[in-house]
C-alpha cells in the first residue's frame, strides 16, 4: 500500500491538473457526482469511481488520470485520524470540500469533535491560495477553521441553511421529478434529486462551478443531467409496480433522518414502507441513536416499519407505541423481512431500504425488484 501511495503522489506531481478533494460524514459521493457533472459541461474531468475513497482507492484513482485531464474530483474517506491527511498529501488539492460532520466512525474516534478534526486534515496539504468550501451551519467547523496552521494562506466559503453563510437557499420546492431552489444570488436552479440535503450538496457544486468560471447556463445544465452513483436514494421499479428506493449504501443517524424526511415528502403513493438495518460503528451511544430514529417515525407519514438486525430492533421498540399492531416489526434475518415486505406491497406503494454498509441491504432490494 505504501508503495502504491508513493507512486500515486509522484504521478500527481507530474500532472498539471486542478484537484478537488471532497470529504465529510455524509454526502461525499453525491457531492462528487454533482461537481463532476457541472464541471464536465466545460472541462475534461476525472472523478473517483463508485466509493474508491480509501488509502488504496484514492491512489488507484490518481493513477488512472489521463494526461489531457483538466480537473480531478477525489472523494476522501477515513475511519481514523491521519488518513485524510495522508490522502491530502498524495492528492495536493487546490480546492477542498467538507460536506458535514455526523456520527460516522464515532466508535473509533470517540467524539464528534474528533471527527471534525479528522475531516479538517484535508486542509493540511491544500495548495497555497487554495479554497475550502465548508458547512457553515456546523459549529465544530466554524470554531476550528481560523485556528488552522495555514488559515492565512487559504480562502474560505461557507454554505448552509443560515443566512450568515456566504451561500444559502432562500426557497425550495420539491415535486415528483426533483427540487427547484433559489439561492441568495436570486438564481433558480433544479436538481433531479429528492431531499433538502441534496440541495446543500448541489450548492457546493454550484460554488465549485463558479470558481472555475462556468456561466449559469453550464452550471444549470450540469445539475440537471447529473447521474448519481447507485444505492444513493436510487428509485427503482419493483415487483407488481411498487417503487423501491435503494438507499442501502450506508447509514448513520444523520443520513437516516435525512432519508426519512425526504421519503415523507414524496407524494403520489398509497402506502409508504420503510426498511431499516443496523447503523454500525456508533460506539457506546448506539442504543440512543437507534431509539432516536424510532421516536421520529410518524404513522401519519410512514405506514409500515420493518427493521433488520439486532440493533435496529430498538427502532421498533420506540416506534411501536404509536403504530397499529402488525405495522411495526423487527426481523433478525433478511429472508424473514423480505417475505413480510412482499406481503404488504401493492403497485401504488413505495418502499425505502436503508442500512449500514455491513448490513448489505441491497440484497433485500434485489429480492424486491
Amino acid at each position: 500500500m505504501i508503495a502504491l501511495q508513493h507512486l500515486a503522489r509522484f504521478y500527481r506531481k507530474q500532472l498539471s491538473v486542478d484537484v478537488i478533494g471532497v470529504t465529510g460524514s455524509n454526502g461525499k459521493t453525491t457531492t462528487k457526482d454533482l461537481i463532476n457533472s457541472v464541471l464536465g459541461t466545460t472541462y475534461k474531468v476525472h472523478k473517483t469511481q463508485g466509493n474508491l475513497n480509501s488509502q488504496i482507492g484514492l491512489p488507484l484513482t490518481i493513477l488512472e488520470i489521463e494526461e489531457d485531464c483538466e480537473i480531478v474530483v477525489l472523494e476522501m474517506g477515513m475511519s481514523e485520524h491521519g488518513q485524510i491527511q495522508r490522502l491530502s498529501e498524495i492528492a495536493e488539492p487546490n480546492l477542498a470540500v467538507i460536506t458535514m460532520i455526523g456520527q460516522s466512525h464515532i466508535q473509533t474516534l470517540g467524539l464528534r469533535e474528533a471527527i471534525a478534526d479528522a475531516k479538517l486534515e484535508i486542509v493540511m496539504n491544500l495548495k497555497e491560495q487554495g479554497l475550502l468550501i465548508y458547512n457553515g451551519d456546523e459549529p465544530l467547523l466554524k470554531e476550528r477553521i481560523h485556528t488552522l496552521p495555514n488559515a492565512n494562506h487559504i480562502e474560505f466559503i461557507r454554505f448552509g441553511e443560515s443566512s450568515s453563510n456566504d451561500i444559502y437557499p432562500v426557497s425550495m420546492k420539491e415535486h415528483s421529478t426533483g427540487i427547484d431552489f433559489t439561492l441568495n444570488d436570486e438564481v433558480i436552479y433544479f436538481i433531479p434529486l429528492h431531499g433538502k440535503h441534496n440541495v446543500y450538496n448541489a450548492i457546493i457544486a454550484i460554488k465549485v462551478g463558479q470558481q472555475f468560471n462556468l456561466d449559469q447556463q453550464s452550471i444549470k445544465k450540469g445539475l440537471k443531467q447529473v447521474e448519481i452513483t447507485e444505492m444513493r436514494f436510487q428509485m427503482l421499479k419493483g415487483k407488481s409496480g411498487t417503487t423501491i428506493i435503494n438507499d442501502a449504501w450506508n447509514a448513520s443517524p444523520s443520513s437516516v433522518k435525512a432519508a426519512i424526511e425526504t421519503f415523507e415528502q414524496l407524494v403520489g403513493y398509497k402506502k409508504k414502507i420503510i426498511v431499516l438495518g443496523d447503523m454500525l460503528e456508533l460506539g457506546q451511544e448506539e442504543e440512543k441513536y437507534h431509539r432516536d430514529i424510532g421516536q421520529i417515525l410518524n404513522p401519519n407519514t410512514i405506514d409500515y416499519i420493518f427493521t433488520i438486525g439486532e440493533r435496529a430492533k430498538m427502532i421498533v421498540q420506540e416506534a411501536k407505541f404509536r403504530y397499529t399492531k402488525g405495522k411495526v416489526k423487527a426481523f433478525l434475518t433478511k429472508e424473514e423481512a423480505i417475505t413480510e415486505i412482499l406481503s404488504v406491497c401493492n403497485p401504488e406503494d413505495a418502499v425505502l431500504v436503508k442500512g449500514s454498509r455491513g448490513m448489505a441491504l441491497e440484497e433485500v432490494v434485489q429480492e424486491l425488484i
